[in-house]
């Protein structure tokens, strides 16, 4: 199983489309994992971290000198362009910053 903890900002309500990927070039990019979660404003106007745990099966691929791993995320139904925002500030924010532990 992927892990993706994805803490953000919400400035708006939005539903959010997670995925990793694998791009190697010549060839399209490929979903390894993926998540779907909706988030709400707090309320009040605070702009605390929202916290997201999820996990997610994966695609098994055979990595090959070059390939690349992507991370994407993309709000969808919202109309602010910064509806998410990860919280790259981590506890500064009551969150985590954003990542993905791999499956072992």
């Amino acid at each position: 199983m992927w892990h993706l903890v994805g803490d953000g900002i919400i400035t708006e309500s939005v539903d959010v489309h997670f995925e990793v990927l694998l791009r190697r070039a010549g060839q399209a990019d490929m979903d390894i994992a993926t998540w779907d979660h909706h988030f709400d404003p707090l309320p009040n106007g605070m702009f605390t971290a929202e916290p997201l745990d999820a996990d997610a099966a994966g695609t098994a691929v055979d990595f090959q000198a070059g390939d690349q791993l992507v991370f994407k995320y993309t709000g969808q139904s919202a109309t602010l362009a910064n509806a998410y925002v990860p919280d790259g500030d981590g506890d500064v924010k009551s969150g985590r910053d954003p990542n993905i532990t791999l499956p072992q």
